[in-house]
């Protein structure tokens, strides 16, 4: 057995005995009679609880430290919420149901990341009741680290659109065709989101969650002097059209999607900003306030 073996299988013990609340012991097997051979396939388990104590107690011991991390989780997470809660007027208690909700799903979470985010949906409940639908506390709860980055990713490139109450990632834009030209397309420029850290398969992931609208959306037609404006980390875009008929595109969040984003507070990525004014300046004016 090799060195690195030996500490995972150690670890991997220290873990069970943890989680079982009793060690698990090698089982010595007799030789086999007449020198026959067993092949790994058929080998029994080798490992067993050593304990005076029956299976019955032993499930109990176990159903005990469950409830015990389970307590420890809850506390973590409403210690921290309190940490986080600013100091400013609430709009009312959460409902009740909702609050059961909450605690048997953020009960389970271990992770200290995690919890952080947890304590604060608590918050912004409090805060504001029906900011965070029973549906997205499951699709957190759910969610694996390779969902969870893809969220980080397309967060730090959304901007709200304050008269929606929705976040939206701008792609590029396309001007459409004259009437005297109707066989031409009209320019189109596109942002590819990739070279900003946010791959086409992270997209598919947050389409496949159901965070992100599956079909890009189309802005209405800008004419010249019109103007769209989003906001990143609070601070004002805007984008003027610098001739007619220009439509803006982009991927939206859903409300589980807006809901979700609004636990994760990133700076605008840098490299999405310089390709957002590099694609759009030939049409856009953008304004950064």
């Amino acid at each position: 057995m090799t060195i690195k073996s030996a500490q995972a299988r150690s670890s991997l013990a220290l873990l069970i005995e943890e989680k079982l609340g009793y060690a698990m012991t090698k089982q010595i097997k007799p030789a086999q009679p007449n020198g026959r051979y067993t092949p790994n396939n058929a080998q029994q388990n080798n490992f067993f609880i050593s304990s005076q104590h029956g299976t019955l107690k032993r499930a109990l011991k176990r159903q005990q430290l469950k409830k015990i991390q389970r307590q420890q989780n809850i506390e973590a997470v409403m210690g921290m919420s309190l940490t986080l809660c600013p100091d400013v007027t609430s709009r009312g208690r959460p409902d009740p149901d909702w609050l059961e909700h909450f605690i048997s799903l953020a009960e389970d979470i271990a992770n200290h990341t995690m919890q952080k985010l947890w304590a604060k949906i608590l918050v912004g409940e409090s805060i504001s009741p029906g900011t965070f639908s029973i549906k997205s506390l499951q699709t957190l709860k759910l969610m694996t680290q390779r969902e969870a980055e893809a969220l980080q990713k397309c967060a730090s490139l959304c901007g709200y659109l304050e008269k929606e109450d929705s976040y939206l990632i701008i792609l590029g834009f396309y001007k459409k065709p004259s009437i005297l030209d109707l066989l031409r397309k009209g320019s189109t420029e596109t942002i590819n989101l990739a070279q900003a850290g946010l791959s086409f398969p992270h997209i598919l992931t947050l389409m496949d969650i159901n965070l992100m609208y599956r079909q890009e959306i189309e802005s209405a037609s800008l004419q010249k002097g019109q103007s769209l404006t989003l906001i990143y980390q609070n601070k004002k875009v805007n984008f003027e059209a610098k001739s007619n008929d220009l439509v803006l595109s982009y991927y939206k969040l859903t409300q589980t999607g807006d809901e979700l984003k609004k636990l994760i507070n990133t700076p605008v990525n840098k490299t999405y900003r310089q390709l957002l004014s590099k694609t759009l300046e030939d049409e856009f004016t953008l304004t950064f306030e």
